[in-house]
């Protein structure tokens, strides 16, 4: 069993890098720390080492140099199993990780090998059923979900063994608003237990709006870490990890050039759309100039 500490980082990486056995160079000398409570988006191009570097930290990948510190115990000291007791992985494609014959048996057979009672496995059951959506779903094959509903129960499966880490890969990737707004405040209610959260996205407009911490990465390497409002808006590291600059990003630039001042620490459409009803009140002329640049602006969204 791994230990908590709360002197230490659930995650460290030290000095990794991971070569794939075709000698492709996928990490190189990767350090981060990651704490207890945070939420955190790792970002870049296919192929940047983001999926391998999450997949080092529950075990799947042994790094070919270095040390991954789960919790200030060596990861390379515990099983696949043990890891995955405390940070459970959701993988882009769901089903890589669903094969059971129901809804219920998967989550029955997620938490096996946790020894838990009867009472408490069934108990379990049914409230990540209901929190998920998916009771009536219940005796369903997995096979005949929609999308959306699959990678509910894809998470379903692992969050129902509440680990104190989940990874998510690529979790808003073909997902429609209301899918989205699930997912929001799903992450919103582990973050309330303390859990560490780590997303893996491309969507910007998600991660400026919601993630605090970005970790950007090209080519194996960590090339930015830090606030997401400070990182996802430079552009030189925007077009070395193929990424886009963030939408309301753009509007703020658009409304420069029509001479009205960019907000401060405004990055969602909703938190823009307040601050132009307050400040065109004060000034009809402003009013008049948004709405003659209106076409021009609205090319932003």
């Amino acid at each position: 069993m791994i230990q908590t500490s709360h002197h230490v980082p659930v995650i460290l990486v030290k000095n990794v890098e991971y070569t794939y056995p075709n000698k492709t160079i996928a990490l190189r000398g990767i350090n981060l720390k990651i704490a207890k409570g945070e939420f955190i988006a790792i970002m870049g191009k296919n192929g940047a080492g983001k999926s391998t570097l999450i997949r080092t930290f529950n075990g799947l990948i042994r790094p070919s140099k270095g040390n991954v510190f789960v919790k200030g115990e060596n990861a390379q000291k515990h099983t696949i199993a043990e890891l995955s007791s405390v940070i459970g992985l959701i993988f882009q494609n769901p089903l890589h990780q669903l094969f059971s014959n129901t809804i219920e048996e998967e989550i029955r057979f997620s938490l096996k090998n946790l020894n838990l009672d009867k009472n408490e496995i069934e108990r379990r059951i049914n409230g990540t059923l209901e929190i998920f959506n998916l009771e009536k779903y219940r005796n369903r094959s997995p096979l005949n979900l929609s999308g959306g509903e699959t990678k509910k129960l894809a998470a379903a499966s692992i969050m129902c063994r509440n680990p104190e880490i989940l990874v998510f890969d690529e979790p808003t990737l073909g997902q429609d608003a209301k899918e989205i707004e699930f997912f929001i405040n799903l992450i919103r209610n582990e973050l309330s237990k303390e859990k560490t959260i780590i997303v893996i996205t491309h969507n910007v407009e998600f991660a400026i709006e919601y993630i605090p911490r970005v970790i950007l990465m090209a080519d194996g390497n960590i090339i930015a870490d830090g606030p997401t409002n400070e990182v996802l808006t430079k552009e030189m590291l925007i077009n070395e990890s193929s990424l886009v600059l963030p939408q309301i990003y753009q509007f703020n630039m658009a409304l420069n050039l029509i001479g009205i001042p960019s907000p401060k620490n405004v990055y969602s459409k909703k938190q823009m759309f307040d601050f132009l009803k307050e400040y065109m009140k004060k000034n009809q002329a402003i009013s008049r100039r948004v709405f003659n640049n209106g076409i021009r602006l609205s090319k932003c969204f």
